[in-house]
Order: C-alpha cells, then structure tokens, then sequence
C-alpha cells in the first residue's frame, strides 16, 4: 500500500521516508544509536491520542526510558517540566534543525554530532522543511518521526494513523526500549 504526504500537495522527491510498520523498528533504531537526540515541538502537547492520552505524555517517557537528551522548542518547556522532564535544551525549530545539518556543531553537551534525531510536535509544515533540510544536509543522521502524520522527508516515519493506534504504537515502542 502506498503511504502518501499527510499534506498531499506536498511533493517530496523520490527519495521518500520508510514506513514504520512495526514500533520495534524504531527501538533498534535507538538501540543501535550512539548519539540519540529527541526534539518535541510545542502541538506535543496539544494532540490528544485516546483515552485522554496526550502525545507528550508518551514522548517525555519514550525519552526517560531511552535516556535520550530533549530539545524542547517554542512554549514546550513547561509542559515537559509538568511530566517531569527537564529538557536539555530550549530553541527555536529552525535553529535546532540548523545546527544538526552543521558538520562543525558538537551537539549540546559538546561531546559530537548525533546519529539520530526523533522529531515530534512541531507543525507539519515545518516538520517537512525542518527534515527536507536533514534528508539533504546531514547525511550522517537518520530522522525518525514520531507524529501520527507520515514525513516522506525523514528516514523513517509512521504512516498516518488514528489517534488510538497511535498511541498503541508509540507504547508499543516503549516495551520495546526495555531496558536500552
């Protein structure tokens, strides 16, 4: 079955993201990563999956479990705070996804360049600009999307899905960290 933009006049190229079929695939993704980084955009905390479920909730403890570093960007920073994530870092879209294509930055805690980088919660407009710019200027980094909406411009993406599926997905990822 073919996975299309959740916007459809958005036309990617013909390099498109891979389908995450199974959440695990994700999980080995962040198993194998050296140098993870997560970024949650401020509609996290606004989209709400089932059962009262918000897609922040389960972001903040896919980042616990996976012990993964979180660049909160516009007005994110209190809601994670709520749910008991301070993030590592606070900025602007834009300057997150810039300085991740820059081969020179040495990430947050100065220790080198990520491997991976999930994204989730920005507005899906800038979502697809902010990936567009990784998919050709960072070679070196693989982008997952963890929003219910598909990227074609990131590495990996979930196809779009219902709110309920979603959220068993998004668990289903959880159980499969274990222990990372």
């Amino acid at each position: 079955m073919a996975v299309v933009p959740w916007q459809r006049a958005e036309v990617p190229g013909t390099e498109r993201a891979n389908v995450i079929r199974k959440p695990a695939v994700v999980a080995a993704l962040l198993k194998r990563a050296k140098r993870p980084i997560m970024v949650i955009g401020h509609e996290a905390a606004e989209l709400e999956l089932s059962s009262g479920t918000k897609l922040i909730d389960l972001l903040v403890e896919i980042a616990k479990k996976a012990k993964i570093p979180v660049v909160a960007t516009a007005h994110t920073r209190k809601a994670l705070v709520e749910r008991g994530l301070e993030p590592d870092a606070i900025m602007l879209a834009v300057d997150i996804g810039q300085r991740l294509a820059d081969p020179s930055w040495e990430g947050l805690d100065g220790q080198g360049q990520y491997d991976l980088v999930l994204i989730a919660g920005l507005p899906y407009y800038m979502g697809w600009v902010l990936m567009a710019n990784l998919k050709d200027f960072a070679p070196h980094l693989k982008v997952v999307c963890l929003d219910p909406y598909y990227q074609p411009h990131a590495t990996w993406s979930f196809p779009n899905t219902p709110p309920e599926e979603h959220e068993k997905n998004l668990k289903a990822l959880m159980d499969s960290l274990g222990g990372r």
